[in-house]
């Protein structure tokens, strides 16, 4: 957020100041279950490839028994020649610029919607007004924003051969 200021000028002339913008961030890192709405989100520091790795260890802890197949954009992050994948995730990754085919991004539009025009004094306010979004999202919820027909369909379709 600017730190807005008054400063004296001589009328007509707009007053110029060098700025410094800061900011802190955090990334969520999520998989989402399109059919049933099933989701698994981690907060992580950093979008790199160690945090990557950390959420992709977590996920296959949290579903061993399952097989899963993550549909990912091309970003570095994902794509990292230090990244292991565990045995039981398969990563398939769309074409470059087509964020509309990732069911999670439907999600993020989601929760964005929800804090667009929110001013958060911290970060620690905006993590707890995203925590709470998230909590109330049902399974429900999250496979009516996620599930296209085409991908359950395919899962489906995947799941009978």
């Amino acid at each position: 957020m600017p730190f807005i200021r008054r400063r004296i000028t001589i009328k007509g002339i707009k007053p110029i100041q060098k700025v410094h913008f800061q900011f802190d961030n955090y990334y969520i890192y999520g998989a989402v279950e399109p059919s049933s709405g099933d989701s698994f989100i981690l907060e992580m520091p950093y979008l790199n490839s160690k945090c990557f790795q950390l959420f992709l260890d977590e996920l296959s802890f949290h579903y061993k028994d399952d097989f899963i197949i993550m549909i990912l954009d091309n970003s570095a992050t994902h794509k990292a020649k230090s990244l292991v994948i565990p045995n039981n995730i398969l990563l398939l990754f769309l074409p470059a610029y087509s964020p509309e085919l990732n069911p999670i991004e439907r999600l993020w539009q989601h929760i964005k919607s929800k804090i667009r025009f929110s001013l958060f004094e911290t970060l620690n306010e905006l993590k707890q007004e995203v925590s709470d979004i998230l909590m109330d999202c049902t399974e429900s919820m999250i496979a009516s924003l996620t599930g296209y027909s085409y991908i359950v369909n395919a899962i489906t379709s995947l799941m009978q051969h």
